[in-house]
This record gives C-alpha cells, sequence and structure tokens, in this order.
C-alpha cells in the first residue's frame, strides 16, 4: 500500500479526475496526499514586445492558491491528511523535473498525474509533462487518461 502520493495538478479537467484518483487511493490505503500545482514560465512570451509575464505568473501563482483551498476541502471531507504546495519551473527546471524534484522530497511512494493537461496538445498519444516523467521518474507513475470518465466506465 501506499504511504505518500503525490498528484500533480494543472486545473484542467484531466489533472482533476488525477486528484480524484489520488483521493480515493490515499483514502483507501491510509496514505498522506501532496497536491502539487506547477507554476511555469513559458520563455517564449518573454520576449514578446509589451508583453508583461509577471501577469500571467501570478494569474497561475493565484489559480494553485484557488485549487488549493478546493482541493483542501476535498481532502479534509475524505479525512486523507496533506495539503497542495505550489512550486515554480523555471527554463532551467521545466515541470517534468519540478514535478520529479518534488515526489522525491516529499518522498512519494506513487505519483499520479493526467496524461493531458493545459499542455496536452504538445504531444497526441502522451502529454509531453507526463511522458517525461514516466520516462525518468524513480518511483511508480500512475497515469490517469484525458477521456476517463467520458464513457462511464472510469474504472
Amino acid at each position: 500500500m501506499y504511504t505518500r502520493i503525490l498528484v500533480a495538478v494543472d486545473g484542467s479537467n484531466t489533472s482533476r479526475r488525477a486528484f480524484e484518483a489520488a483521493l480515493a487511493l490515499a483514502k483507501a490505503s491510509g496514505a498522506v496526499l501532496q497536491p502539487l500545482y506547477v507554476v511555469e514560465n513559458t520563455p517564449m512570451y518573454f520576449e514578446a514586445p509589451g508583453y508583461d509575464p509577471s501577469v500571467l505568473r501570478n494569474r497561475l501563482a493565484e489559480e494553485g492558491k484557488e485549487l488549493g483551498a478546493e482541493f483542501a476541502k476535498a481532502m479534509a471531507e475524505q479525512g486523507v491528511k496533506g495539503e497542495l504546495v505550489v512550486s515554480e519551473a523555471s527554463t532551467i527546471d521545466d515541470v517534468s523535473v519540478v514535478v520529479l524534484k518534488a515526489a522525491a522530497d516529499f518522498n512519494a511512494d506513487l505519483l499520479v498525474m493526467g496524461t493531458h493537461g493545459r499542455r496536452g496538445f504538445q504531444r497526441l498519444i502522451l502529454g509531453s509533462v507526463a511522458e517525461r516523467c514516466v520516462r525518468q521518474a524513480s518511483l511508480p507513475v500512475l497515469l490517469i487518461p484525458s477521456a476517463a470518465g467520458k464513457s462511464g466506465n472510469a474504472d
């Protein structure tokens, strides 16, 4: 059984399903759950004339706080311990590096994430962040597909 589960969330429907799956696993196994929200700094936007990257960064950080409150309530209702952590990617450490580092720092024994989040359009089969995490992870990774729940048989 799992004792420490990290779930990567980004506000997308797929990451919400990943959170729900991680929450159910944490409740069933008595694990501590740590949702992780990563604020991504996209370098291509930094060079656009007149663009202020702090506006997007601040909005993403605010979304992380909002998700934290929502997920904390859901976790409390289910009797699951843990809290959302907001971290920040950089031009050096992309989202997948931040997720895997957070999993190591948390000493997670399971990483849960959606196959496609907000960045899912980058890959047709598997989201690029999820793909990089699966390829580089030293712990089990549970992937929740983007289509889960649409046909009514998400189990």
